[in-house]
């Protein structure tokens, strides 16, 4: 392929390369089935190829108990069942915390315990347990604490517990240092001690809890406690491990990607009451897709925590009552559209301060909402090609930073060495993205020791930053047909790219201006029918500026992926522009 198209520097400025070769190290292209060769290109081993094409959760299953204190935890956790024990579930804000929060009170519901959540206010309380928070929780009669999606950063506070005689179990995923916080048991893949969980470490913490689920049932099983009683079935629980996990921006790959294939079959069937409100409230028709949990599904249930209640999202998950679920999705609905123009005026804002020589694009902003720092940065950061942080300074002083990261760029350590050499009051995450409280005078000092320590890794993955490209076809070949062959290879996100296609070469027939700066394209082949595409927010940038004046004699490679077209009454495919390249 790389012979009918070599592509060395593009509208926006970077080579387009090939995923050429098989985990294997053989060319597989030319003799596999397209769907082959999307797995083959994405790392899977041939001897893996059927388990991946269509994942499993029995193929790809551990058993829990590999993981440090697993055991332990539901071991507690049963023990507490069987007691009739009150407990209480802290999880994060966000979507992560949300479904592990929602899917441990669900099983706990159908064992006979009414666990009672509790999900701190961002702007008041910030992330993860207080010291108060578990004290009151412990007053007002829980006997056993279980923290999800955050806790093993939590030193002061869970110390505080530990002094006061409050047990607590934490469920987490983020980046650990060598120091553990007290707690009954610390279930986490990414703890530096753990041995075979830590194959594990991309999970996210939904996925974590639901291998806790599974390991508490069996413990109960083993101990004839199902003797006239009914198991819960995890596996209708496995929509919201899906929503969690690619909200999360977890890797897809072995078991989240089991856990999203049959998440989505189990979404499909709208069984969960809250989940079904959801996705009538983002007017979905269809059964949802993986993006549709990451652009659709995921961002309203995180705008209960950014700029509404934070315990409405697992409050949505838990709810047996139709109108309530109805009611709470409405409300979540109403407080995305209110975090997007909040959103917006940050966003402008942070554009104007970047620093253009700056490897870590650093900015803070008095008075900006706390709540939309993070996809501010994930903005910045896709826009940039580099790491960045953003930072929400509140009138005392203090910053509340949310920080997105480059693949080959671990910014979760970055924060933690911060934290340690004193930067930095408190913060944590994993590789891609992580959170910072900061007072605002020390922002200066952050950013140069990011720099510092950051740089090479930057310049080195900047350096292969190139756009890679599957397959190359005419515009005759972009077709529904393509859609579902492609689709068959998901499902696709961080770690498990969505393939990209060139097609080409074309020339523009109509390009305009739609909607929040998107730029929509009609381009014809040499043969075949004419091709659809658009260019998102790309008005203002050279692609967009490209498409819009290309002259009629010119020609083109257009590069990005192919989506259903859901508009038109008869099915039909679009292109969703990254990139073009001039032909001639």
């Amino acid at each position: 392929m790389s012979s009918v198209l070599n592509v060395t520097r593009s509208i926006l400025g970077q080579p387009w390369r090939w995923r050429a070769l098989a985990a294997d190290g053989r060319d597989g292209f030319g003799t596999d089935d397209l769907v082959t060769q999307i797995l083959l290109a994405r790392g899977c081993p041939r001897e893996l190829l059927d388990i991946t094409r269509a994942p499993s959760i029995r193929a790809f299953m551990p058993d829990p108990s590999i993981f440090r204190d697993m055991d332990r935890a539901a071991t507690r956790l049963a023990d507490a069942v069987e007691a009739g024990e009150s407990i209480a579930i802290f999880g994060d804000y966000d979507v992560d915390g949300a479904t592990s929060a929602a899917l441990l009170i669900r099983v706990l519901r159908d064992l006979g315990v009414e666990a009672r959540p509790y999900i701190p206010d961002r702007m008041t309380e910030g992330y993860g347990p207080s010291a108060e928070a578990l004290l009151r929780l412990a007053n007002e009669g829980a006997s056993l604490i279980v923290t999800v999606d955050c806790g093993a950063q939590a030193f002061d506070a869970l110390a505080a517990a530990h002094d006061a005689g409050i047990e607590i179990v934490v469920v987490d995923h983020h980046k650990c240092t060598a120091q553990l916080p007290l707690a009954h048991a610390l279930v986490n893949p990414n703890r530096l001690d753990e041995d075979e969980g830590a194959a594990h470490g991309h999970l996210a913490a939904v996925g974590v809890c639901f291998l806790l689920a599974a390991a508490l049932v069996r413990t109960l099983r083993e101990r004839d406690f199902f003797a006239g009683r009914i198991e819960p079935k995890l596996i209708d629980l496995l929509d919201i491990v899906a929503l969690g996990t690619v909200a999360d921006v977890a890797q897809l790959r072995g078991l989240n990607r089991a856990f999203v294939a049959q998440g989505l079959k189990v979404m499909a069937q709208r069984k969960n009451i809250g989940v079904a409100a959801l996705i009538e409230a983002s007017r979905l028709t269809r059964a949802p897709t993986c993006s549709d949990l990451g652009f659709a599904l995921g961002p309203r249930i995180n705008a209960g925590g950014r700029v509404g209640k934070s315990d409405l999202g697992v409050r949505l998950l838990t709810t047996r009552d139709p109108a309530e679920a109805r009611e709470i999705a409405a409300e979540l609905d109403a407080l995305n559209e209110q975090r997007r123009a909040i959103e917006g005026d940050v966003q402008a804002e942070a554009d104007a301060m970047i620093a253009a020589d700056a490897r870590v694009a650093v900015v803070a902003g008095q008075g900006w909402h706390a709540g939309v720092i993070g996809i501010v940065a994930g903005r910045l950061k896709e826009r940039l090609g580099r790491p960045a942080i953003v930072i929400a300074i509140d009138e005392h002083g203090v910053g509340k930073g949310s920080a997105r990261s480059i693949p080959g760029v671990d910014l979760g350590a970055a924060i933690l060495a911060a934290k340690e050499h004193g930067l930095i009051v408190a913060g944590g995450g994993h590789a891609m993205a992580a959170g910072l409280t900061i007072d605002a005078d020390a922002i200066p000092a952050l950013a140069a020791f990011l720099e510092e320590r950051l740089g090479d890794a930057i310049d080195r993955a900047r350096e292969d930053r190139a756009l890679v490209l599957d397959a190359v076809l005419a515009t005759g070949g972009v077709n529904p047909d393509l859609v579902d062959s492609l689709e068959a290879g998901g499902p696709y996100g961080m770690g498990w790219p969505a393939p990209r296609i060139a097609a080409g070469p074309v020339r523009i027939v109509k390009a305009d201006v739609v909607g929040n700066g998107h730029v929509r394209v009609i381009a014809s082949g040499q043969d075949g029918p004419s091709l659809k595409a658009v260019a998102f927010r790309a008005a203002d940038t050279p692609l967009g500026h490209a498409l819009l004046a290309a002259p009629p004699h010119r020609r083109l490679w257009l590069a990005g992926r192919i989506k259903r077209d859901d508009w038109g009454s008869r099915p039909a495919a679009e292109m969703h522009l990254e990139d073009a390249a001039w032909a001639d």
